[in-house]
């Protein structure tokens, strides 16, 4: 555990339900700025969310535009068509609403507007500390915390490669984060995003980069998912469980991020870019193999996760809480109705193909050298075969 870290949050947080009514009230705070770009997909477009983000920068006296070309993992091709658009209409800010997709774009078009556009001059282990042009956040699911993280993930269009660049650079200046605009979201997502944000939790719990801070907001993540996760499932319409979980989302960002993800999120980029499978359900997949990999490298920490979320008692020792936290993962992808990779539609054939692959971009991303146990790429493909039986 490091003994001391740099935490990097957003400078301003405007936290609760209807707190988009403030965005006018946010920005001032930001301070300097006049044209904001609101960068999001055409969904968010369709149900008004980003037309009443407008609405209401208008009355508050600001000139925004609209860029809602975000598709689902974003490439560096749509971030420099975002950059071309911010010049042109001369913006000078970036405000992201949607999921992490449309944040990270927003994210990546504040920061790369100013400086190199080649994805490629920020990929890891660089970390990039320059500020780019004002930022605000406005996640719409609960589930990435990119709203209060120094992560970007973007996919280098030519090779197909996803890229987490980070960096302090990265932290959005503001963040407003209000659950009711994630009520529209189906069952199918609330279930990928809250698994997203358990993952974060888990991962950074056992990192090998945490600290008390971050053990703290994972522990709250955890325990905020255990409690809310199945009610909101059962009832979207359950207010408070669907505020439990965005701001679990939150937590579990600030947790990651000030201590990192390891080997789900790693082996979990490549198979969600490779075979389209959405981020958190990519991870779900992966989450109980992974655990039972590195369980032994750190059981007192994995038990402390199955007490948290409420899988195990507080009176289990540890052998007995890491036995409840598999069973307690598994049964989570039976009531969550996770799908296994073979009834997702992937084609075995082809997944065993690009296992080596996989794994080669999961070790080069950094993030399994942050885990409990270390893997080596004979011991991540295994892992990818093993999903297979699951």
């Amino acid at each position: 555990m490091r003994e001391t870290v740099r935490i990097c949050l957003p400078r301003i947080m405007q936290v609760g339900g209807d707190s988009i009514q403030e965005i006018g009230a946010v920005l001032k705070a930001v301070g300097g700025v006049k044209r904001p770009l609101i960068v999001t997909d055409k969904r968010m477009v369709e149900i008004g969310i980003a037309g009443r983000a407008q609405q209401l920068l208008l009355a508050t006296g600001y000139s925004p535009g609209i860029f809602d070309e975000i598709l689902p993992d974003p490439t560096d091709t749509v971030v420099l068509k975002g950059i071309d658009v911010l010049i042109t209409g001369d913006y000078d800010c970036v405000i992201g609403i949607g999921g992490g997709s449309s944040i990270d774009a927003a994210k990546a078009i504040a920061v790369m507007s100013r400086y190199s556009r080649n994805i490629l001059d920020y990929r890891p282990p660089t970390e990039f500390f320059d500020p780019g042009l004002p930022m605000v956040a406005i996640p719409t699911t609960a589930g990435t915390g990119s709203e209060v993280t120094h992560h970007t993930v973007l996919i280098h269009e030519s090779s197909g490669e996803k890229i987490s660049i980070r960096g302090e650079a990265f932290v959005p200046t503001a963040a407003i984060i209000d659950y009711k605009l994630t009520m529209s979201k189906p069952k199918r997502l609330i279930a990928d995003n809250a698994i997203d944000t358990l993952t974060h939790a888990i991962e950074a719990y056992v990192s090998k980069k945490r600290t008390l801070f971050s053990d703290r907001m994972a522990l709250d993540t955890m325990r905020l998912v255990g409690e809310n996760l199945e009610r909101a499932y059962t009832n979207p319409t359950d207010e408070e469980a669907r505020a439990a979980l965005m701001l679990a989302a939150t937590f579990g960002g600030i947790a990651f991020s000030n201590a990192s993800i390891n080997l789900v999120h790693a082996m979990s980029r490549p198979m969600g870019s490779i075979f389209n499978v959405p981020h958190g359900m990519c991870n779900a997949m992966l989450l109980t193999e992974v655990t039972k990999f590195s369980v032994d490298a750190a059981k007192d920490r994995y038990a402390d996760c199955a007490r948290a979320i409420g899988f195990a008692d507080k009176s289990d020792d540890d052998e007995v809480a890491v036995s409840k936290l598999l069973s307690g993962l598994d049964r989570y992808n039976k009531v969550l109705e996770v799908p296994t990779v073979k009834s997702f539609g992937i084609n075995v054939s082809e997944y065993l193909r690009v296992a080596e692959r996989m794994a080669a971009e999961a070790i080069s991303s950094g993030a399994p050298n942050n885990n409990p146990r270390i893997p080596n790429r004979e011991e991540i493909v295994e892992i990818y075969k093993a999903v297979l039986t699951e």
